[in-house]
């Protein structure tokens, strides 16, 4: 039985030294590009709809932490059906391989934004910024088994959130800040995976 716990372990073992050698081709481009789409609308709808977002914080955070557990969700479902066709036997570990990455940022994310609402509402302006540079740091974890042009995505985010920070004040807080950081953003990630699929697509 030791034999069986030993072979089965080695098994598992080379299955995730596999997966960690793999490109990762769980996303979608569409479906990160659709992901550009709902910033720009939020943004749209934040312009139209809340016009002094500095005085009704709790609205904006509605609209972009809505806006984001809209996207992650879409992503998540897509990603986990696109995994398991195109990784088939690998499925498992790369999903678990692509959370494990993504994770800390995420995770980091949502606390700073809880601290900051509870504990310190009089900074609440920078949330866009930090939300940006930490994405940034979720991309660049990733690279390793993503296209190497993503190291770009990454930039792109952390770029954007040092001009944020920049500003200094609630200008931060404009609709387009966050529109145009995570739509351009999203959709430069996209173009990314769809030229590395049609790379793919002509190697084989």
């Amino acid at each position: 039985m030791s034999e069986l716990h030993e072979a089965l372990g080695d098994i598992s073992s080379i299955r995730r030294q596999m997966a960690h050698s793999t490109q990762f081709r769980g996303y979608g481009p569409a479906t990160l590009a659709a992901t550009g789409i709902f910033a720009l609308l939020a943004a749209s709808f934040q312009s139209t709809w809340l016009k002094d977002p500095a005085n009704h914080i709790p609205a904006y955070l509605s609209i972009w932490v809505s806006t984001a557990a809209l996207s992650a969700a879409l992503t998540g479902v897509q990603m986990y059906t696109r995994t398991r066709r195109i990784h088939s036997g690998l499925s498992n570990e790369m999903i678990r391989m692509a959370v494990e990455q993504f994770l800390p940022a995420v995770g980091a994310g949502i606390l700073i934004t809880v601290v900051f609402v509870r504990f310190v509402p009089s900074v609440v302006w920078m949330l866009p910024a930090l939300w940006q540079v930490i994405f940034s740091l979720g991309i660049f974890s990733s690279c390793r088994f993503l296209p190497r042009p993503m190291i770009a995505a990454g930039t792109w985010y952390l770029l954007t959130g040092l001009v944020c920070i920049a500003l200094g004040d609630s200008r931060v807080l404009a609709p387009w800040t966050m529109g145009l950081a995570f739509g351009a953003g999203q959709f430069l990630v996209a173009g990314i995976l769809f030229v590395a699929s049609q790379e793919d697509a002509d190697e084989n």
